[in-house]
């Protein structure tokens, strides 16, 4: 089990990882080309990687049609949501809100898998929420005021963000993890086709060798090892644990932000590291044999 959690967290820290990626990529080129080409390259690599390692499987009706709403919930709304909704909320709401994360999976794999969860796995769900609002205010502090609509959308975003953690539980085991992988990028590629047709013009910004490499990066890591890793961990780890890791995606953000462009590191990191360890530890030790 502890290989299945190591690929779970490395999985969601690759994802906010990503994030600062995203951003300078979005400077330079129309979101949805970004989304759509990261895609497209991303089949370019699972397509022979899963004939290699797994041989030619079909996948079953009611198996594609789970591969398309992770496609539709996972790709296409969050990445929406998220980049839209950033435009009109400060990066501290938009954290708090994302924090959400854990409880809204914690919630739905009891709710929609009948999965039965402890009372140690709720307490945890509750305090990666709390660790997550400490390391976001301490990242954003110094923030003005959000919007409503800004905040509105970051919760569709992870809405979209536990549906697709929620699917891909319910496929794992069923459908071997490259293949899995591959069908799911190439159905976000087909929805993504009719939104990049308009801003094709942006794949000019390809001829700068920076943000060439940093988009071969964003779908190697963002649409490949991480979706590996996570179909992967979610083989052994039951959804409601699994969620407790997604609170990597915004610590692993908010901790770039420090290391890399240099911001304050205050109590509220600690405070909010402290709680996340005390989240994970919470879900995933072992329970004592009766």
């Amino acid at each position: 089990m502890l290989t299945a959690y190591l690929q779970l967290a490395s999985s969601m820290a690759l994802v906010g990882a990503n994030v600062a990626v995203a951003k300078i990529l979005a400077g330079a080129m129309p979101i949805a080309l970004i989304v759509g080409l990261r895609c497209l390259l991303a089949c370019v690599v699972l397509w022979p990687l899963a004939r290699w390692r797994e041989g030619p499987i079909r996948p079953s009706p009611a198996a594609l049609w789970n591969l398309a709403l992770q496609a539709a919930l996972g790709t296409l709304l969050y990445n929406a949501a998220l980049l839209t909704g950033l435009r009109y909320t400060t990066a501290l709401e938009a954290g708090l809100v994302l924090a959400t994360l854990p409880a809204v999976i914690a919630l739905g794999s009891a709710l929609w898998l009948r999965e039965r969860l402890a009372g140690r796995q709720w307490a945890a769900a509750a305090l990666a929420m709390g660790g997550m609002a400490a390391i976001t205010l301490a990242r954003t502090e110094a923030s003005g005021g959000g919007s409503l609509i800004g905040n509105a959308l970051i919760f569709v975003a992870v809405c979209g963000e536990a549906a697709y953690v929620l699917l891909a539980k319910r496929l794992s085991g069923r459908l071997p993890v490259v293949t899995a992988s591959f069908w799911m990028q190439a159905f976000s590629a087909a929805m993504l086709v009719p939104f990049c047709l308009p801003v094709l013009s942006g794949i000019a910004a390809l001829a700068a060798p920076d943000i060439s490499a940093l988009l071969v990066f964003h779908s190697l890591t963002a649409s490949v090892l991480c979706l590996l890793l996570w179909y992967g961990g979610l083989v052994k780890a039951p959804a409601g644990i699994a969620g407790v890791f997604t609170s990597f995606l915004p610590a692993t953000s908010a901790v770039l932000a420090v290391l890399v462009l240099g911001e304050h590191f205050s109590n509220f990191h600690l405070i909010g590291l402290a709680l996340m360890l005390g989240s994970i530890l919470l879900a995933t030790w072992p329970r004592r044999a009766k």
